[in-house]
């Protein structure tokens, strides 16, 4: 089975389109999608339309929760916070009653599944071999899934050391002999001074996972931000890629 990864759209229409355009030249079985499908982002109603369409499974993250009202906004920062502001006033009825729908966790093909972490499937940030360490420990299925930190990783557990780190573009990990947790990146707001899209091929059969990037108009994202009134800070930082 190949699954296609995708995660922290943030309500990037073009970014999103881009992505699934260049998963179904690779034909996968599945998309699953990590979460924050909005926040920060222009095109909330049309990213959850498409998402909804498109995909097999789909978590909720933070910004997600935040817009139905789950998490209360003072839980939010400056930009974050304005711009989840924005979002509660701009989504739309079916959009809301889709992302109502979404759990922050699921469990598929014995895959696990996290927004954030198995530690606290929201708000956890894997970004240390401690923290990639204990959420091994949480789990006890061979491959764990994981978005929120909008950056490409693939440690792995041996059960004894975690091995690895940053996931590069185009490289292809085996996932064989080792426990792996995934982060594919983020579609809508990548990092890692690279203003392209990031996403993850997955394939269970052969036991790999194949990190990608992609092109997106990420000048007409930013107009749209424009215009919208959103920030100008999460404009900008869309051309950087950090």
């Amino acid at each position: 089975m190949r699954v296609a990864v995708i995660s922290d759209i943030h309500a990037n229409r073009h970014a999103l389109e881009a992505v699934l355009a260049a998963a179904d030249k690779e034909s996968p079985d599945e998309i699953w999608c990590l979460g924050d499908v909005v926040g920060y982002g222009p095109e909330p109603n049309r990213c959850c339309a498409i998402v909804a369409e498109r995909t097999s499974v789909c978590l909720a993250g933070n910004h997600d929760l935040a817009v139905t009202g789950a998490i209360p906004l003072d839980e939010f920062n400056g930009d974050a916070a304005a711009a989840a502001h924005w979002t509660r006033q701009a989504i739309d009825g079916p959009s809301l009653a889709f992302l109502r729908g979404l759990a922050p966790q699921a469990r598929r093909e014995d895959v696990d599944l996290f927004h954030g972490s198995p530690l606290d499937p929201v708000w956890d940030y894997v970004l240390s071999e401690e923290t990639a360490r204990r959420s091994f420990y949480a789990t006890s299925l061979p491959l764990m899934l994981v978005g929120h930190s909008h950056v490409p990783l693939a440690p792995a557990f041996d059960g004894r050391a975690v091995s690895g780190g940053l996931g590069s573009t185009d490289e292809q990990v085996s996932l064989a002999g080792a426990r792996f947790l995934l982060n594919p990146g983020s579609v809508g707001q990548p990092r890692g001074k690279d203003p392209r899209a990031a996403w993850l091929m997955l394939d269970l059969d052969a036991a790999t996972a194949s990190f990608r990037r992609t092109e997106y108009a990420v000048g007409a994202t930013q107009e749209e931000m424009r215009v919208r009134g959103l920030p100008e800070a999460l404009a900008n930082r869309l051309a950087l890629g950090v």
